[in-house]
Protein backbone atom coordinates (compact mmCIF):
# COMPACT_ATOMS: atom_id res chain seq x y z
CA UNK A 1 0.00 0.00 0.00
CA UNK A 2 1.74 3.84 -0.94
CA UNK A 3 0.91 6.86 0.61
CA UNK A 4 -1.27 8.97 -1.25
CA UNK A 5 1.14 12.06 -2.31
CA UNK A 6 -1.19 14.55 -2.85
CA UNK A 7 -2.87 13.94 0.96
CA UNK A 8 0.81 13.68 2.75
CA UNK A 9 2.18 17.12 3.61
CA UNK A 10 5.28 15.84 4.71
CA UNK A 11 6.55 14.87 0.94
CA UNK A 12 7.70 11.26 2.09
CA UNK A 13 6.33 9.11 -0.80
CA UNK A 14 6.64 5.48 0.14
CA UNK A 15 7.60 2.76 -1.59
CA UNK A 16 4.53 0.48 -2.65
CA UNK A 17 6.26 -2.27 -0.20
CA UNK A 18 5.53 0.27 3.20
CA UNK A 19 4.29 -0.98 6.13
CA UNK A 20 0.69 -0.26 7.21
CA UNK A 21 2.22 1.61 10.30
CA UNK A 22 3.98 4.43 8.57
CA UNK A 23 1.49 4.84 6.15
CA UNK A 24 -0.83 5.65 9.17
CA UNK A 25 1.73 7.89 10.40
CA UNK A 26 1.92 9.45 7.40
CA UNK A 27 -2.14 9.93 6.90
CA UNK A 28 -2.05 11.86 11.15
CA UNK A 29 0.88 14.03 9.92
CA UNK A 30 -1.68 15.04 6.93
CA UNK A 31 -4.45 15.51 9.47
CA UNK A 32 -1.84 17.61 11.98
CA UNK A 33 -1.02 19.48 8.93
CA UNK A 34 -4.04 20.64 7.13
CA UNK A 35 -5.24 24.13 7.48
CA UNK A 36 -6.86 25.09 10.75
CA UNK A 37 -5.89 21.55 12.63
CA UNK A 38 -4.10 23.59 14.79
CA UNK A 39 -7.11 24.74 16.49
CA UNK A 40 -9.00 21.54 16.38
CA UNK A 41 -6.12 19.85 17.53
CA UNK A 42 -3.17 21.45 20.22
CA UNK A 43 -0.36 19.29 19.57
CA UNK A 44 0.25 20.58 16.13
CA UNK A 45 1.30 23.66 17.64
CA UNK A 46 4.53 21.55 19.32
CA UNK A 47 5.77 20.39 15.42
CA UNK A 48 9.01 22.02 14.57
CA UNK A 49 8.03 24.36 11.91
CA UNK A 50 10.80 23.37 9.56
CA UNK A 51 10.95 19.47 9.57
CA UNK A 52 7.57 19.13 10.59
CA UNK A 53 7.69 15.93 11.63
CA UNK A 54 9.40 15.92 15.22
CA UNK A 55 8.37 17.92 18.23
CA UNK A 56 9.50 21.13 19.00
CA UNK A 57 12.05 21.41 21.94
CA UNK A 58 10.92 24.14 24.26
CA UNK A 59 11.27 25.78 27.82
CA UNK A 60 15.10 27.62 27.24
CA UNK A 61 13.30 31.54 26.86
CA UNK A 62 14.75 32.47 23.73
CA UNK A 63 12.81 34.16 20.66
CA UNK A 64 12.52 30.66 19.02
CA UNK A 65 11.02 28.90 21.93
CA UNK A 66 8.90 25.59 20.61
CA UNK A 67 9.76 26.51 17.13
CA UNK A 68 12.57 23.93 16.05
CA UNK A 69 13.41 20.44 17.10
CA UNK A 70 16.10 19.54 18.86
CA UNK A 71 17.95 18.62 15.05
CA UNK A 72 16.77 21.34 13.48
CA UNK A 73 17.51 23.57 16.15
CA UNK A 74 21.25 22.06 16.28
CA UNK A 75 21.12 22.93 12.37
CA UNK A 76 19.80 26.60 12.55
CA UNK A 77 22.58 27.05 15.13
CA UNK A 78 25.24 25.97 13.30
CA UNK A 79 24.27 27.78 10.11
CA UNK A 80 24.19 30.84 11.76
CA UNK A 81 27.80 30.28 12.97
CA UNK A 82 29.06 29.06 9.49
CA UNK A 83 27.09 31.99 7.70
CA UNK A 84 28.93 34.44 9.71
CA UNK A 85 32.33 33.07 9.20
CA UNK A 86 31.70 32.61 5.38
CA UNK A 87 30.42 35.66 4.60
CA UNK A 88 32.68 37.70 6.33
CA UNK A 89 35.64 36.16 5.53
CA UNK A 90 36.50 35.08 9.20
CA UNK A 91 38.93 31.78 8.54
CA UNK A 92 40.72 30.93 5.76
CA UNK A 93 42.35 27.84 4.77
CA UNK A 94 45.57 28.66 5.58
CA UNK A 95 44.38 30.49 9.04
CA UNK A 96 45.44 29.14 12.36
CA UNK A 97 42.78 30.28 15.04
CA UNK A 98 43.24 30.39 18.64
CA UNK A 99 40.13 30.24 20.78
CA UNK A 100 40.11 32.51 23.85
CA UNK A 101 39.09 31.09 27.17
CA UNK A 102 39.08 33.16 30.42
CA UNK A 103 39.29 32.10 34.09
CA UNK A 104 37.54 35.36 35.35
CA UNK A 105 35.15 36.33 32.82
CA UNK A 106 33.36 39.41 32.61
CA UNK A 107 30.24 40.86 34.16
CA UNK A 108 30.41 37.92 36.57
CA UNK A 109 28.53 35.67 33.77
CA UNK A 110 31.74 33.21 34.16
CA UNK A 111 29.24 29.97 33.77
CA UNK A 112 27.03 31.42 30.14
CA UNK A 113 30.95 32.84 29.14
CA UNK A 114 32.57 29.27 29.30
CA UNK A 115 29.43 27.57 27.38
CA UNK A 116 29.61 30.26 24.50
CA UNK A 117 33.21 29.95 24.22
CA UNK A 118 32.63 25.84 24.50
CA UNK A 119 30.06 26.07 22.02
CA UNK A 120 32.57 27.95 19.64
CA UNK A 121 35.40 25.41 19.96
CA UNK A 122 33.07 22.88 19.13
CA UNK A 123 31.31 24.81 15.86
CA UNK A 124 35.43 25.49 14.64
CA UNK A 125 36.23 21.54 15.39
CA UNK A 126 33.40 20.63 13.22
CA UNK A 127 34.34 23.21 10.68
CA UNK A 128 37.89 22.01 10.80
CA UNK A 129 36.47 18.31 10.89
CA UNK A 130 34.78 18.73 7.60
CA UNK A 131 37.46 20.13 6.14
CA UNK A 132 39.70 17.56 6.87
CA UNK A 133 37.33 15.18 5.34
CA UNK A 134 37.49 17.25 2.01
CA UNK A 135 41.30 17.47 2.00
CA UNK A 136 41.67 13.34 2.39
CA UNK A 137 38.88 13.00 -0.29
CA UNK A 138 40.19 15.33 -2.86
CA UNK A 139 42.96 14.27 -5.44
CA UNK A 140 45.11 17.39 -5.44
CA UNK A 141 44.64 18.25 -2.08
CA UNK A 142 44.87 21.93 -3.17
CA UNK A 143 43.34 23.65 -0.46
CA UNK A 144 45.23 23.18 3.27
CA UNK A 145 43.19 22.37 6.62
CA UNK A 146 43.00 25.36 9.18
CA UNK A 147 44.66 24.82 12.31
CA UNK A 148 43.02 25.52 15.71
CA UNK A 149 44.93 25.82 19.64
CA UNK A 150 43.33 26.94 22.41
CA UNK A 151 44.62 29.09 24.75
CA UNK A 152 43.11 29.65 28.91
CA UNK A 153 44.04 32.82 30.92
CA UNK A 154 44.74 32.85 34.19
CA UNK A 155 43.54 35.63 35.91
CA UNK A 156 43.65 34.45 39.35
CA UNK A 157 46.43 37.06 40.14
CA UNK A 158 44.15 40.20 39.67
CA UNK A 159 40.83 38.18 40.66
CA UNK A 160 41.75 35.82 43.34
CA UNK A 161 40.32 32.14 42.65
CA UNK A 162 40.64 29.08 45.07
CA UNK A 163 43.38 27.08 43.15
CA UNK A 164 41.16 24.08 43.13
CA UNK A 165 38.70 25.68 41.12
CA UNK A 166 41.43 26.74 38.88
CA UNK A 167 42.98 23.07 38.70
CA UNK A 168 40.07 21.84 37.68
CA UNK A 169 38.83 24.12 35.25
CA UNK A 170 42.32 23.65 33.65
CA UNK A 171 42.11 19.92 33.89
CA UNK A 172 38.39 20.04 31.93
CA UNK A 173 39.39 22.18 29.14
CA UNK A 174 42.08 19.77 28.55
CA UNK A 175 39.58 17.02 28.59
CA UNK A 176 37.23 19.26 25.99
CA UNK A 177 40.65 19.67 23.97
CA UNK A 178 42.01 16.17 23.52
CA UNK A 179 38.17 14.76 22.67
CA UNK A 180 38.14 17.09 20.06
CA UNK A 181 40.49 15.33 17.47
CA UNK A 182 41.35 14.70 14.97
CA UNK A 183 42.90 17.22 14.00
CA UNK A 184 44.63 17.47 17.26
CA UNK A 185 44.13 21.06 18.71
CA UNK A 186 47.07 22.72 21.05
CA UNK A 187 46.22 23.93 24.47
CA UNK A 188 47.99 27.28 25.69
CA UNK A 189 47.62 27.91 29.86
CA UNK A 190 49.08 31.04 30.17
CA UNK A 191 49.10 33.92 32.94
CA UNK A 192 47.33 37.61 32.38
CA UNK A 193 50.42 38.34 34.30
CA UNK A 194 52.52 37.64 30.89
CA UNK A 195 52.63 40.89 29.41
CA UNK A 196 55.36 41.59 31.53
CA UNK A 197 57.10 38.20 31.02
CA UNK A 198 59.92 39.51 28.92
CA UNK A 199 60.83 42.64 31.38
CA UNK A 200 60.82 41.12 35.05
CA UNK A 201 60.06 38.10 37.18
CA UNK A 202 57.52 40.27 39.57
CA UNK A 203 54.97 40.89 36.83
CA UNK A 204 52.14 39.28 39.58
CA UNK A 205 53.28 41.80 41.64
CA UNK A 206 53.03 44.40 38.98
CA UNK A 207 49.98 43.31 38.01
CA UNK A 208 48.17 43.88 41.53
CA UNK A 209 49.27 47.25 42.14
CA UNK A 210 48.31 48.11 39.12
CA UNK A 211 44.80 47.08 39.65
CA UNK A 212 45.17 48.48 42.98
CA UNK A 213 45.90 51.67 41.58
CA UNK A 214 42.73 52.17 40.00
CA UNK A 215 40.21 53.21 42.24
CA UNK A 216 36.70 52.77 40.32
CA UNK A 217 35.24 49.43 40.29
CA UNK A 218 34.14 49.84 36.72
CA UNK A 219 37.79 50.68 35.51
CA UNK A 220 39.17 47.79 37.27
CA UNK A 221 37.43 45.36 35.27
CA UNK A 222 37.55 47.84 32.15
CA UNK A 223 41.67 47.49 32.77
CA UNK A 224 41.22 43.81 32.94
CA UNK A 225 40.03 43.40 30.16
CA UNK A 226 42.36 45.42 27.89
CA UNK A 227 45.02 43.21 29.56
CA UNK A 228 43.53 40.21 28.76
CA UNK A 229 43.47 41.05 25.07
CA UNK A 230 47.02 41.91 24.96
CA UNK A 231 48.18 38.92 26.93
CA UNK A 232 45.97 37.07 24.13
CA UNK A 233 47.81 39.01 21.06
CA UNK A 234 50.82 38.08 22.57
CA UNK A 235 50.32 34.52 22.71
CA UNK A 236 48.45 34.52 19.49
CA UNK A 237 51.97 36.69 18.14
CA UNK A 238 54.28 34.58 19.82
CA UNK A 239 52.56 30.75 18.57
CA UNK A 240 52.11 31.94 14.95
CA UNK A 241 48.21 32.59 15.58
CA UNK A 242 46.47 34.68 13.06
CA UNK A 243 42.90 34.61 13.77
CA UNK A 244 41.53 35.11 17.48
CA UNK A 245 37.92 33.74 18.18
CA UNK A 246 35.77 34.91 20.90
CA UNK A 247 32.54 34.02 22.97
CA UNK A 248 30.39 37.05 22.22
CA UNK A 249 26.95 36.58 21.25
CA UNK A 250 23.74 38.78 21.23
CA UNK A 251 23.14 38.60 24.55
CA UNK A 252 26.70 40.13 25.87
CA UNK A 253 26.73 42.49 22.95
CA UNK A 254 23.11 44.13 23.85
CA UNK A 255 25.02 44.50 27.16
CA UNK A 256 28.24 46.10 26.06
CA UNK A 257 25.97 48.83 23.79
CA UNK A 258 24.12 49.86 27.33
CA UNK A 259 27.06 50.14 29.26
CA UNK A 260 29.33 51.65 26.45
CA UNK A 261 27.02 54.12 25.85
CA UNK A 262 26.63 54.83 29.78
CA UNK A 263 30.49 55.26 30.01
CA UNK A 264 30.79 57.74 27.14
CA UNK A 265 32.26 55.31 24.43
CA UNK A 266 29.21 56.21 21.83
CA UNK A 267 32.28 57.70 19.08
CA UNK A 268 33.87 54.07 19.43
CA UNK A 269 30.94 51.95 20.41
CA UNK A 270 30.47 50.46 16.29
CA UNK A 271 33.70 49.16 16.52
CA UNK A 272 33.24 46.47 18.91
CA UNK A 273 30.16 45.28 17.90
CA UNK A 274 30.93 43.73 14.16
CA UNK A 275 31.79 40.75 13.26
CA UNK A 276 35.49 41.31 13.02
CA UNK A 277 37.61 43.70 14.80
CA UNK A 278 41.15 44.27 12.70
CA UNK A 279 42.52 47.03 14.86
CA UNK A 280 44.63 44.57 16.48
CA UNK A 281 47.62 43.13 15.10
CA UNK A 282 45.77 39.67 15.36
CA UNK A 283 42.36 40.28 14.19
CA UNK A 284 39.43 39.78 16.40
CA UNK A 285 36.82 37.91 15.21
CA UNK A 286 32.94 37.02 16.71
CA UNK A 287 31.93 34.07 14.99
CA UNK A 288 28.62 34.03 17.44
CA UNK A 289 27.25 37.28 17.31
CA UNK A 290 24.05 36.33 15.58
CA UNK A 291 23.36 33.65 18.40
CA UNK A 292 21.69 33.88 21.72
CA UNK A 293 22.82 32.55 24.92
CA UNK A 294 19.58 30.75 25.90
CA UNK A 295 20.13 29.15 22.67
CA UNK A 296 23.63 28.25 23.55
CA UNK A 297 22.54 27.21 27.05
CA UNK A 298 20.10 24.96 25.40
CA UNK A 299 22.53 23.41 22.87
CA UNK A 300 25.01 22.60 25.90
CA UNK A 301 22.21 20.73 27.64
CA UNK A 302 21.00 18.75 24.35
CA UNK A 303 24.05 17.57 23.74
CA UNK A 304 25.76 17.23 27.01
CA UNK A 305 28.69 19.81 26.22
CA UNK A 306 30.66 19.56 28.90
CA UNK A 307 31.46 22.96 30.66
CA UNK A 308 33.47 24.41 33.81
CA UNK A 309 32.26 27.01 36.21
CA UNK A 310 34.60 29.42 38.42
CA UNK A 311 32.91 31.35 41.00
CA UNK A 312 33.31 34.98 40.96
CA UNK A 313 32.77 37.39 43.59
CA UNK A 314 30.10 39.81 43.13
CA UNK A 315 30.53 43.26 41.00
CA UNK A 316 29.10 46.52 41.44
CA UNK A 317 30.75 48.16 38.66
CA UNK A 318 27.94 50.01 35.66
CA UNK A 319 29.12 46.53 33.54
CA UNK A 320 26.71 44.34 36.54
CA UNK A 321 24.22 47.03 36.55
CA UNK A 322 23.49 47.28 32.93
CA UNK A 323 24.03 43.25 32.32
CA UNK A 324 20.84 42.85 35.75
CA UNK A 325 18.95 45.56 33.76
CA UNK A 326 18.89 43.99 30.51
CA UNK A 327 18.24 40.83 32.22
CA UNK A 328 15.17 41.90 33.16
CA UNK A 329 14.44 43.37 29.71
CA UNK A 330 14.95 40.12 28.61
CA UNK A 331 12.57 38.12 30.95
CA UNK A 332 9.46 40.68 29.69
CA UNK A 333 10.58 40.37 25.69
CA UNK A 334 12.48 37.98 24.47
CA UNK A 335 13.30 39.94 21.61
CA UNK A 336 14.49 42.97 23.66
CA UNK A 337 17.96 42.26 23.56
CA UNK A 338 17.68 41.29 19.44
CA UNK A 339 16.10 45.19 19.29
CA UNK A 340 19.17 46.86 21.17
CA UNK A 341 21.96 45.28 18.84
CA UNK A 342 19.95 45.54 15.40
CA UNK A 343 19.93 49.42 16.60
CA UNK A 344 22.96 49.51 17.45
CA UNK A 345 23.77 47.74 13.78
CA UNK A 346 22.69 51.01 12.36
CA UNK A 347 26.27 52.78 13.34
CA UNK A 348 28.16 52.85 10.20
CA UNK A 349 31.79 50.79 11.25
CA UNK A 350 34.98 51.28 11.06
CA UNK A 351 37.39 50.51 8.33
CA UNK A 352 39.47 47.62 10.58
CA UNK A 353 35.88 45.97 10.71
CA UNK A 354 36.80 43.83 8.30
CA UNK A 355 39.63 41.34 7.42
CA UNK A 356 42.10 42.76 5.19
CA UNK A 357 41.43 41.95 1.46
CA UNK A 358 45.19 42.58 0.35
CA UNK A 359 47.42 40.59 0.72
CA UNK A 360 50.92 40.98 -0.73
CA UNK A 361 49.70 43.67 -3.14
CA UNK A 362 46.77 41.19 -4.84
CA UNK A 363 43.08 40.80 -3.67
CA UNK A 364 43.18 36.80 -3.07
CA UNK A 365 40.47 34.36 -5.35
CA UNK A 366 38.56 33.95 -2.26
CA UNK A 367 37.84 37.16 -1.72
CA UNK A 368 36.92 38.23 -4.78
CA UNK A 369 34.92 35.40 -4.61
CA UNK A 370 32.81 36.73 -1.04
CA UNK A 371 32.65 40.10 -2.82
CA UNK A 372 30.40 38.64 -5.74
CA UNK A 373 28.63 36.39 -3.33
CA UNK A 374 27.89 38.89 -1.03
CA UNK A 375 27.58 42.15 -3.07
CA UNK A 376 30.13 43.57 -1.28
CA UNK A 377 32.18 46.76 -2.58
CA UNK A 378 35.52 46.55 -1.69
CA UNK A 379 36.97 48.76 0.63
CA UNK A 380 39.36 51.59 -1.03
CA UNK A 381 39.01 54.39 1.07
CA UNK A 382 40.37 54.36 4.44
CA UNK A 383 40.65 57.21 6.96
CA UNK A 384 43.22 57.38 9.10
CA UNK A 385 42.40 56.63 12.85
CA UNK A 386 43.56 57.95 16.24
CA UNK A 387 43.52 55.09 18.95
CA UNK A 388 43.41 55.38 22.92
CA UNK A 389 46.74 53.59 24.02
CA UNK A 390 44.89 51.59 26.69
CA UNK A 391 41.53 50.42 25.23
CA UNK A 392 42.73 50.88 22.14
CA UNK A 393 39.53 52.09 20.75
CA UNK A 394 38.95 55.10 17.88
CA UNK A 395 39.30 58.36 18.92
CA UNK A 396 37.25 61.05 18.13
CA UNK A 397 39.06 64.53 16.89
CA UNK A 398 37.92 66.02 20.13
CA UNK A 399 39.57 63.43 22.21
CA UNK A 400 42.74 63.99 20.57
CA UNK A 401 44.07 66.95 22.76
CA UNK A 402 47.12 68.58 23.57
CA UNK A 403 49.32 66.58 21.46
CA UNK A 404 50.59 69.49 19.32
CA UNK A 405 51.57 71.49 22.35
CA UNK A 406 53.44 68.48 24.35
CA UNK A 407 56.84 69.68 24.94
CA UNK A 408 57.38 67.81 27.81
CA UNK A 409 57.33 63.38 26.60
CA UNK A 410 57.02 62.01 30.11
CA UNK A 411 55.11 59.10 30.47
CA UNK A 412 51.95 60.29 32.13
CA UNK A 413 52.04 63.05 29.79
CA UNK A 414 52.00 60.96 27.09
CA UNK A 415 49.68 58.60 28.40
CA UNK A 416 47.07 61.16 29.73
CA UNK A 417 47.14 62.43 25.96
CA UNK A 418 46.54 59.46 24.29
CA UNK A 419 43.86 58.14 26.33
CA UNK A 420 39.98 58.41 25.50
CA UNK A 421 37.76 60.26 27.93
CA UNK A 422 36.27 57.13 29.38
CA UNK A 423 39.75 55.34 30.49
CA UNK A 424 41.13 59.18 31.44
CA UNK A 425 38.04 58.77 34.01
CA UNK A 426 37.27 55.73 35.18
CA UNK A 427 40.86 54.38 35.22
CA UNK A 428 43.37 56.72 35.09
CA UNK A 429 45.00 58.73 38.38
CA UNK A 430 43.28 62.28 38.83
CA UNK A 431 46.66 63.69 40.49
CA UNK A 432 50.28 63.58 38.70
CA UNK A 433 52.35 61.91 41.42
CA UNK A 434 49.34 58.92 41.35
CA UNK A 435 49.54 59.02 37.65
CA UNK A 436 53.29 58.83 37.17
CA UNK A 437 53.30 55.89 39.41
CA UNK A 438 50.57 54.18 37.71
CA UNK A 439 52.62 54.99 34.38
CA UNK A 440 55.47 53.10 36.09
CA UNK A 441 53.43 50.06 36.26
CA UNK A 442 52.30 49.36 33.00
CA UNK A 443 53.81 47.18 30.42
CA UNK A 444 56.64 48.19 28.79
CA UNK A 445 54.56 47.63 25.25
CA UNK A 446 51.87 49.67 26.17
CA UNK A 447 53.88 52.48 27.41
CA UNK A 448 55.68 51.84 24.00
CA UNK A 449 52.52 51.72 22.00
CA UNK A 450 51.34 54.78 23.79
CA UNK A 451 54.58 56.85 22.49
CA UNK A 452 53.90 55.16 18.97
CA UNK A 453 50.54 56.33 18.78
CA UNK A 454 51.18 60.10 20.28
CA UNK A 455 53.35 60.36 17.57
CA UNK A 456 51.16 59.36 14.89
CA UNK A 457 48.33 61.37 16.94
CA UNK A 458 50.88 64.53 16.30
CA UNK A 459 51.61 63.79 12.47
CA UNK A 460 47.80 63.19 11.91
CA UNK A 461 47.19 66.63 13.64
CA UNK A 462 49.85 68.24 11.67
CA UNK A 463 48.16 67.09 8.08
CA UNK A 464 44.84 68.47 9.23
CA UNK A 465 46.37 72.28 9.52
CA UNK A 466 48.80 71.71 7.19
CA UNK A 467 47.13 74.39 5.07
CA UNK A 468 47.14 76.93 8.25
CA UNK A 469 51.56 76.64 8.80
CA UNK A 470 53.77 79.07 7.24
CA UNK A 471 56.66 77.72 5.89
CA UNK A 472 60.46 78.45 6.69
CA UNK A 473 60.19 80.97 4.04
CA UNK A 474 57.33 82.80 4.75
CA UNK A 475 58.56 83.16 8.69
CA UNK A 476 61.36 84.74 7.63
CA UNK A 477 59.57 87.66 5.73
Amino acid sequence: MACNGSACKSNCYKDEEAGAAEVASCAQLAERTKPGAAEANPIANTLCIKCKVKEAISGYGGIDDGRFCADCFRNNLFGKFRFAVTSNAMIAPTDKVLVAFSGALLLGLSSLSFRLLRVALQFVHDMQHRSLKNFDASRDRSLPVFGVGVVFIDESAASPTPSSELEKAVKDISSIVASLTPPTKELHVVPIEAVYSSESSDGRDKLIKLVNAVSDSTGKEDLLLYLRMLALQKVASEFGYSRIVLGSCISRIARHVISATVKGQGYSLPADIQYVDARWEIPVVLPLRDCFAQEINMLCRLDGLKTSLLSTSPRSGINSLVSSFVQLLQEENPSRESTIVRTAGKLIPFHFNRIPEIVDGKVPLATQRRRKRYNLKSNESVSPESFCYLCNSPLDKSETVDLINLDNFRSSNIVDASCCSSCRFQILPRDTKSLEQFCTLLPQSVVARAKQLSNGNLSFRREQIQDCLLSDSEDET
